[in-house]
């Protein structure tokens, strides 16, 4: 029999949905039973999560700023709230967990009104706007990257880090070892869908900038739109690098453990994992990301001493052959920003968000779990 029921709540996104699913597993295997509450396209992730339900909630972005488009969508949550209601009612979870993404509002909303325990996890360094409008009515905020300050909501925030799915932990025994003389020396650049063609545009002209004995060690792993792989790999062909280009990679847990240098977007998901396996970036923050988290994100790995920000505006080919040609005859470097990299990353992410979970589940304040009794 269950320990008890405990109900997540997460946006349609990976990166909201991949810690949800970490912690969905450390929970069930301390025999809790998890359900999980998402917008309607649930169906998308039936056949992945872990839960043994899982429960549309209809929710809406806040984004316009017309009326009648406002007004509709603080209707469709208010309906999402009435069925989110419903739905504790009938499992009555021990405590609600949400991870971001208007999709979250409806149920965290209703369990606050019910008097259910209730949590919610931040990724970023800069709260997103829907846990915003939650701070000030959760028991306790789980942060990746944010700060355990004097201010009302970082009273109740614990630092547990943003867990990692069990490919990262796994890849993270993988120690790192530099390239030196003529060796290979692999190169991993990616981005979200979005965020990767700035590196089709630029990459295959900056390495065309390298020197030739340069470019002769160089192993890319390049992430590419769909649209956009053909080129990508038309431009390296020309100079003879070798080259892998896909719009996804099943394996990118191992090749990011292989990897002696990563070129990549900042979102939190990502500097989680360059972190826990412990990697030297060159991290370029999307400059459209809603409320700059990626910038913030991207800095607070590089004071841990792992990466270098740059930001996409500075970033000319010229500019990146420097860089990376740089980093190439510097192993040394390669080795401390490494070691820098993963004095950040938080392995045990998942364990510290089901413990301040089981902690918020027996209505223990906050400031006892951060004095250290977990």
């Amino acid at each position: 029999m269950a320990r008890g029921v405990i109900l997540l709540a997460a946006g349609g996104t990976g990166g909201h949905l991949f810690p949800a699913e970490a912690l969905a597993h450390e929970l069930i295997e301390r025999g809790w039973s998890v359900h999980l509450a998402t917008d309607d396209r649930a169906e998308r992730f039936a056949g992945h999560f872990p839960a043994a339900a899982i429960h549309p909630i209809q929710s809406a972005t806040m984004g316009s700023k017309n009326p009648v488009a406002l007004l509709g969508a603080f209707w469709k949550i208010w309906r999402g709230v009435r069925q989110a209601s419903a739905v504790i009612g009938r499992i009555k979870p021990d405590a609600v967990v949400g991870f971001g993404g208007y999709p979250t509002l409806p149920p965290l909303y209703a369990a606050t009104r019910r008097k259910v325990p209730t949590l919610i996890h931040e990724q970023n360094a800069l709260m997103g706007r829907a846990n915003r409008a939650l701070s000030g009515r959760v028991d306790a905020i789980a942060g990746g990257f944010l700060s355990e300050d004097e201010s009302a909501a970082g009273a109740k925030t614990v630092i547990t880090g943003n867990p990692v799915r069990p490919r990262i932990l796994e890849a993270a025994k993988t120690p790192y070892t530099t390239s030196t003389g003529e060796e290979p020396f692999r190169l991993l650049v990616f981005g979200g869908s979005q965020g990767a063609q700035f590196f089709s545009d630029v990459m295959p002209a900056a390495i065309a900038l390298l020197p030739e004995a340069q470019r002769k060690r160089l192993v890319i792993t390049q992430q590419a739109r769909a649209d956009d792989v053909a080129r990508v790999k038309a431009g390296y062909s020309a100079l003879g690098v070798h080259v892998e280009v896909s719009p996804f990679f099943t394996d990118m847990a191992q090749r990011m453990a292989t990897a002696h240098l990563v070129i990549s977007r900042s979102g939190a998901s990502t500097v989680s994992e360059i972190a826990v396996i412990g990697r030297p970036a060159l991290l370029v923050p999307y400059p459209h990301a809603l409320d700059h988290d990626q910038a913030a994100n991207a800095a607070a790995l590089a004071a841990a001493g792992g990466g270098e920000v740059h930001p996409q505006s500075s970033l000319s080919p010229e500019r990146i052959a420097a860089l990376v040609g740089g980093l190439m005859d510097n192993p040394k470097r390669l080795a401390t920003m490494a070691a820098g990299a993963k004095s950040a990353g938080r392995p045990d992410a998942a364990r510290l968000l089901a413990d301040l979970t089981e902690a918020i589940a027996s209505r223990k304040p906050v400031s006892d779990f951060r004095k250290g009794t977990h």
